[in-house]
């Protein structure tokens, strides 16, 4: 875009109170935000209500606005909008698409064949497991991977798929030059090196509530399934398997153990008809192979150590399920101070985690 469309996207979206459907609605009526901006106050109201035409004229905050102008001056950042012959085309299909785009790194990731991969915050270890590995060997057949950079799966997720060619797409629910959650601030930068994170809110906006449903919508839309791998009942990641149902994209689940909490969101899903996937395999039986050239395949199991008689006993007797120390003590037949010595070891291995509350639980 030139300089002078730029500035008119930002006068436009930057005026406050002027959400997506009210910017289409005024685009689909007046064709472009120059001609929107010398409408009349009159003309406005036609389509959209009159306080906030009077807030169009009036035009946005001037701080802000030189502010994000400033912003664009840097080589990684830019906006891409409706007019822009590179918008993601996948979005344009979905019923609300953001007209404004803030993008920090590689934007021709939005055009890749990708797939969604998103769950709980509190992730298990075996969660995080999970996402990371599906996310890698996706990403090396040549899938991009979206998630929305929260902690637990969407981090597993976007660390996946920064380990192949596919990279990461990170879309978040603030403003560009604020990371959320903080704690994820070099996984940020080394996306914005590596890969791309885009926002429909304008800087300075800080995390919201309301604005990790519409965040939701934009993953979902990006993609071409979405990957749920843990999600309690109440889990925001539900509302992005909703979200990418009603967009017309494959929903996936990771099914868990009966007793976890954060299996009951995948296990409802599947009861309605999300595919139950146990491999990458799985997704690419029903997506199919990206059209482009695949990396190397990472088989998404981690290489264990040769097990002795007793840890395959003390692993075979854990099972699946998080166990506390006294009952695979007593179901393995060994003492405490045995246990505990070999847990130790299978920990230090990566083929055993600790959970809070004294439970062990094997990783595949």
């Amino acid at each position: 875009m030139r300089d002078g469309d730029s500035e008119a996207w930002l006068r436009l979206m930057l005026v406050p109170g002027l959400g997506p459907a009210y910017a289409l609605r005024l685009l689909s009526a007046l064709g472009s935000p120059s001609q929107i901006l010398h409408a009349s106050a009159g003309t406005l109201a036609q389509f959209i209500p009159a306080k906030l035409a009077q807030a169009l004229k009036q035009g946005p905050d001037d701080a802000q606005l030189q502010l994000s102008l400033q912003w664009l001056t840097a080589a990684e950042n830019r906006l891409l909008t409706l007019a822009d012959a590179d918008y993601p085309p996948r979005l344009l299909e979905i019923a609300d698409p953001p007209p404004l785009l803030y993008i920090k790194g590689d934007a021709g990731l939005l055009t890749r064949p990708s797939l969604g991969v998103v769950g709980s915050r509190n992730a298990t270890p075996q969660g995080i497991q999970n996402a990371e590995a599906f996310a890698r060997e996706l990403s090396q057949r040549g899938w991009c991977i979206a998630s929305g950079l929260a902690l637990g799966i969407d981090t597993a997720a976007h660390r996946g798929g920064l380990a192949g060619p596919g990279s990461t797409i990170a879309v978040v629910g603030t403003g560009l030059d604020i990371v959320y959650p903080a704690r994820n601030h070099a996984l940020a930068h080394e996306i914005a090196k590596a890969g791309v994170i885009i926002s429909e809110f304008p800087l300075g906006t800080q995390a919201k509530p309301g604005h990790f449903p519409r965040r939701n919508r934009i993953i979902s839309g990006l993609a071409r399934g979405v990957l749920v791998v843990e999600a309690a009942l109440q889990s925001g990641s539900l509302i992005t398997a909703r979200e990418a149902a009603e967009q017309g994209r494959e929903v996936f689940a990771i099914p868990g153990s009966i007793h976890s909490p954060l299996a009951k969101g995948c296990h409802r899903l599947i009861k309605q008809g999300a595919k139950l996937v146990e491999t990458a395999a799985d997704i690419l039986e029903e997506l199919g192979e990206p059209a482009c050239t695949p990396g190397p395949v990472f088989s998404g199991a981690m290489e264990s150590p040769p097990e002795d008689p007793q840890s395959a006993a003390l692993l075979a007797a854990l099972g699946h399920d998080p166990l506390d120390i006294d009952t695979l003590t007593q179901r393995a037949g060994l003492t405490p101070e045995q246990s505990y010595a070999m847990l130790l070891t299978l920990e230090l291995e990566g083929q055993v985690a600790r959970l809070p509350g004294g439970r062990y639980q094997r990783l595949a």
